[in-house]
């Protein structure tokens, strides 16, 4: 069973479509969202949540946007410090700006943190003590057209993902990668987001797609040989592009590596499951989201992409719970071990349309050639987090504490967002793993999900245990068995038991005294000279035919002399009826009887009816 998860909910002024953690610190959430253009009533904000409590959310600063704009559609936060957060936003300009052909639809700005809270104080205060009155100043840096101007003659192009390389302190470049939703053709673009305002020269890389597609989730992340690599996947197709970490060099074209296949020709449904979300999970698995045909289910694929330049191979799948039709966001996290040689453990957060969020981990071996024994394990399923819909996800970046003997407890954090004004935070507990003890020193690294051990291990150690247990049952039950005197002694059970346990429950063998005599049976088959002796010869049943014929006429001639066996059976008849006394014969021996009775007792009526009393006799 999963520990306790704390969330804690907080409600805006508008809908919420992005979100992001600072990656230096998670106690602060960027979120972003609102009403569009020329909606009375519902304006358009970025905010800053602080997360530092489990079980309280509060808006700390509030970036009220312009309302002849779009809304936040998607941000990121670009670099962070103790004391700011730079974030990129995507926001469309006005319709006017647009149908002129100009669309900064790339945003920056600088959010200043406010100042920590001294414990036990009233108000915000600085490190020096000095109290503050209001709420610290934001500062809008810059804007930015990357994509190339429509040409349809209704302009809704818009900033639909927007994606970050992590943080790098080896000396690359952080890059970021956007695309386009609502574009006749889609459009991918790499830039340079070391820059708080990037322009058209920091634009590193840049994919056309065909006239109709669009990319329905885009992804970055950076190599260990310098080169980033970019997956993007549309409804059924999934490319990859590689981009040098320090050349401009554009010239590279996408590479195709996993289509869903065509249904069967004779299927009833001609329709194929469409891809919604992607993730890197390290540069060789790629991790993807499918919604099912007609909203029947949600399916997570892990792709191989390590044996370049051929396709990727889809190493493992996994149906999400029945209740989730179709998924509308995904985030992942990573945490990381202190050292390479050592397990990685993925988090995977998937929202559905029923508004639930299903937390998974996979545990990665540093070695490639274990990729066949991962498994996703569902960790904890959550219903009803949001009032509606939700739109985007986000984790918070583990930072593995330096000396983890003396570090307290370990979280991580979830955020959620909703076209209802609402944004949640889950807290998720980690667990050290080993799990510590007396004899350890450190801790190794921080899970969410224990791990477990291989399939066939795992089986195994079932087959054992439950040789095992039924070992020592058969144990017990011949020990019992013998002491009640069922079976002849084999373990000498009864040698165990105190004399007083002894003289009250172990019995002698029941069967001792008692011999059972075998059948006899004969060994040998008799011999054909035996057989012989024992049945008659012909010669012999002649001789008995001639003695049995005589007999055999003697009553064939009595059956045809009816005349005389009619004679017999008259006289037969007369003896039977001569032996049988007259009616006058009866009736005299019962008066006598009753006379006689009289005689001895004369206060008795014995007198049979019918029959002549005493007076007619005398």
């Amino acid at each position: 069973m999963s520990p306790p998860v704390a969330s804690a909910k907080l409600t805006l002024s508008c809908p919420l479509y992005a979100a992001d953690f600072d990656p230096q610190n998670n106690g602060f959430l960027i979120v972003g969202g609102g009403g569009g253009e020329g909606r009375s009533g519902v304006g358009n904000k970025i905010s800053l949540i602080n997360t530092s409590r489990k079980h309280e959310l509060s808006e700390v600063v509030e970036i009220n946007l312009s309302r002849d704009e779009d809304s936040v559609t998607s941000l990121a936060i670009a670099k962070s410090s103790d004391i700011s957060a730079s974030v990129f936003a995507g926001i469309n300009s006005s319709t006017a700006e647009q149908q002129a052909g100009r669309n900064e639809h790339l945003r920056s700005f600088r959010i200043n943190y406010p100042p920590k809270r001294d414990r036990g104080t009233e108000g915000l205060k600085t490190l020096e003590g000095e109290a503050i009155e209001s709420a610290p100043a934001t500062q809008a840096l810059g804007r930015v057209a990357l994509f190339t101007p429509s040409s349809a003659a209704k302009k809704e192009t818009y900033q639909r993902v927007l994606r970050l390389s992590s943080l790098i302190k080896d000396g690359n470049p952080r890059l970021g990668v956007i695309a386009t939703g609502l574009a006749p053709a889609g459009e991918i673009v790499v830039f340079n987001a070391e820059r708080d305002t990037p322009d058209q020269k920091d634009v590193r890389g840049r994919i056309q797609l065909a006239k109709g597609q669009e990319a329905s989730d885009v992804d970055i992340i950076d190599t260990e040989n310098e080169v980033y690599r970019v997956a993007y996947c549309t409804d059924y197709e999934v490319y990859l592009y590689d981009i040098p970490a320090n050349s401009q060099e554009t010239s590279r074209e996408p590479r195709f590596l996993h289509e869903t296949p065509f249904p069967d020709v004779f299927a009833a449904s001609k329709g194929r499951p469409k891809f919604r979300s992607l993730r890197f999970l390290n540069p060789t698995l790629i991790l993807l989201v499918q919604n099912q045909m007609n909203r029947t289910g949600v399916e997570l694929l892990l792709l191989d992409i390590s044996q370049t330049p051929s396709l990727a191979n889809v190493i493992l799948r996994k149906r999400l719970h029945k209740g989730i039709k179709s998924a509308t966001s995904l985030s992942t996290a990573v945490l990381s071990p202190p050292t390479p040689t050592q397990n990685t453990q993925h988090v995977i957060a998937v929202a559905g349309q029923d508004i639930s969020l299903t937390v998974l981990s996979l545990e990665h071996p540093p070695s490639r050639s274990a990729s066949a024994n991962l498994k996703f394990r569902t960790h904890i399923l959550l219903r009803n987090v949001h009032p509606l819909q939700m739109s985007a996800l986000a984790f918070s970046k583990f930072i593995l504490p330096s000396v983890p003997t003396l570090a307290p407890p370990q979280y991580f954090k979830l955020a959620s967002t909703s076209i209802g004004n609402t944004v949640v935070v889950h807290t998720f507990p980690l667990r050290p793993y080993p799990p510590s003890s007396k004899t350890q020193k450190s801790v190794t690294r921080y899970v969410l999900t224990l791990p477990s051990a291989g399939e066939t291990a795992q089986m195994g150690f079932s087959v054992l245990v439950s040789v095992i247990v039924v070992a020592i049952f058969a144990f017990l039950m011949q020990a019992f068995i013998e002491i009640r005197g069922g079976t002849p002694e084999y373990l000498g059970a009864k040698s165990w038991l105190t004399q007083r346990v002894h003289d009250y429950i172990a019995l002698p063998y029941m069967f001792e005294n008692i011999t059972v005599a075998a059948p006899v049976i004969p060994s040998q088959m008799p011999s054909v000279e035996d057989v012989k002796r024992k049945v008659p010869s012909l010669e012999n049943v002649q001789e008995v035919l001639q003695d049995v014929k005589p007999k055999l006429e003697e009553l064939q001639d009595q059956i045809h002399n009816p005349e005389e066996i009619k004679d017999t059976l008259q006289d037969s008849a007369q003896s039977i009826r001569d032996s049988i006394p007259s009616t006058e014969q009866i009736k005299h021996t019962f008066s006598l009887r009753s006379l006689l009775s009289h005689r001895l007792n004369p206060n008795t009526e014995d007198t049979v009816p019918g029959l002549p009393d005493e007076k007619s006799i005398m």
